[in-house]
């Protein structure tokens, strides 16, 4: 019996024989798929199927309840099978902050992101997520070399190259686990934040944990899919400031040293999601995440013009700018 079958079965039973329709909601870079469920009142649903073993619904279950208790807008679980993999979720409707964006609604859609994200982070309790700690710190910056580099680039680092990348990542991790900690939503971007009331509905949160108080900001205003001029992103990162010293939440004092954090905050992830795109294309066979590669080779550029302990970086991008990707290719 296929994954469909099994959810439809199973929505069936949950739904006790009401009648239902599902057409595809949204698909992600993960295994996940989000089913639209059609009711006969006109009412809709969102099913969730993540499959086992690549998936665990248990995280996004615990996260859900967490944002719930901050007083925020995510989908509730109606239903759930955790041990095969299937969600029933309320519906936060269908068009994203990304969809709707522009130059005369962003101030007011960016204040409510601000908003809610201090709201998530004020809920902060050490224990209750795992750590951003440097283990996991590492092994995302070292999707970069192995997958962007080694099957994008088609490159094999040299010794000398190798050595500087550590010792940037290096620096990038002490700089990160300096930082004080919070909830990190870890994916907090505008194709995550839902046009809702109340505003916004927050999705895939699945992967939050305890770390880095930059780590959500520096998402929200340096997106994967979406680039603002950098007074835009100065503008953003000062109002989160402004608002998280007030609100009582750990930011640096001085704002100089907080938007140093944000940048290299910012260059953790941006590495890391290169490698990401990269592997989502080799390994999964998902071609379309490449296209937005350029995007996150800028952000990079940009911070390592800025930082004398950045420049092995920038001269190992310049290194390998002239080397011909190679897309297309999967396995």
């Amino acid at each position: 019996m296929s994954r469909l079958d099994q959810l439809n079965d199973w929505l069936g039973q949950v739904l006790q024989g009401k009648s239902h329709s599902l057409t595809v909601a949204s698909a992600d870079a993960s295994f996940r798929r989000y089913f639209r469920v059609h009711l006969e009142d006109g009412a809709t649903l969102i099913a969730m199927d993540a499959p086992p073993p690549q998936e665990d619904c248990r995280p996004f279950v615990t996260v859900a309840d967490l944002l719930h208790g901050a007083g925020l807008n995510a989908p509730k679980v109606l239903a759930s099978d955790l041990e095969r993999g299937f969600l029933l979720l309320t519906d936060l409707g269908s068009q994203t902050f990304l969809d709707v964006l522009n130059e005369q609604n962003a101030d007011a859609l960016f204040r409510d992101a601000i908003d809610a994200l201090l709201q998530w982070q004020l809920a902060s309790r050490p224990g209750v997520l795992p750590d951003y700690d440097e283990g996991l710190l590492r092994r995302e910056l070292a999707l970069f070399p192995e997958w962007y580099v080694g099957h994008h680039l088609n490159v094999e680092l040299d010794d000398a190259q190798r050595g500087a990348l550590e010792s940037v990542f290096g620096a990038i991790v002490r700089n990160n686990l300096a930082q004080p900690s919070v909830y990190v939503h870890r994916d907090y971007m505008p194709r995550n934040l839902m046009v809702s009331t109340p505003s916004p509905g927050i999705l895939d949160f699945q992967d939050a944990v305890y770390g880095p108080i930059s780590y959500d900001v520096v998402s929200l205003f340096k997106d994967a899919f979406i680039s603002w001029e950098e007074e835009r992103v100065l503008d953003g990162a000062i109002r989160y400031w402004e608002k998280a010293r007030r609100a009582g939440l750990p930011v640096r004092p001085d704002f100089g040293e907080f938007y140093r954090d944000f940048e290299w905050m910012g260059l953790q992830r941006h590495l890391k999601v290169l490698g990401i795109f990269a592997r989502i294309n080799y390994r999964d066979g998902k071609p379309k995440y490449l296209a937005d590669t350029p995007r996150f080779i800028n952000y990079v550029r940009s911070v390592c013009v800025r930082y004398r302990e950045l420049k092995p970086l920038r001269r190992l991008l310049d290194e390998l700018e002239d080397v011909k990707p190679q897309e297309g290719l999967t396995f």
